[in-house]
């Protein structure tokens, strides 16, 4: 099974807001960028989506160290937030519906064809692949927020 190094980071203007993910994918000394935008989103969905996009990049099961300064996320797994999410029919301990469960769904259908590894970093440090994840998750909401803005003029 082939193993992958993959960096993610979401990032939001307003939350909710404005939002882009990025993640850096790094397979032999090879690596590939991916990144997107959504319009109206939080922060959360876009550090899930980082995951979720990267994943859907493997093009067989994969065994995917992700490295992430998301403690939502890593908590998620670490702590068996998801298993018992699952067990608890989508609801909270409380009963109440799981935030961004669409998202959590598919990210737990990926992590069943992957063997996935959570790795907490430090955001905003000394990662460069973490903070090239940040420049492009922040680029895609800039150069979004631009074109809306010149569609606003015209």
């Amino acid at each position: 099974m082939k193993k992958v190094d993959i960096y993610t980071d979401g990032a939001c203007s307003g939350n909710p807001g404005k939002g882009g993910w990025a993640a850096v994918l790094s397979y032999k000394g090879h690596e590939k960028e991916i990144s997107g935008y959504e319009d109206d989103t939080t922060n959360n969905r876009m550090e899930l989506t980082a995951a979720i996009k990267a994943l859907e990049t493997l093009k067989e099961p994969c065994r995917a160290d992700i490295f992430t300064d998301s403690t939502y996320l890593v908590k998620a797994f670490e702590e068996h937030w998801l298993e018992n999410w699952k067990k608890n029919g989508w609801k909270t301990a409380a009963k109440n519906s799981i935030k961004n469960s669409d998202l959590w769904k598919e990210l737990d259908r990926l992590s069943g064809i992957h063997k996935v590894r959570w790795v907490k970093v430090k955001g905003h440090s000394d990662n460069d692949k973490n903070n090239r994840c940040d420049s492009l998750a922040r680029l895609e909401i800039k150069e979004h927020g631009l074109e809306e803005d010149i569609a606003k003029e015209g």
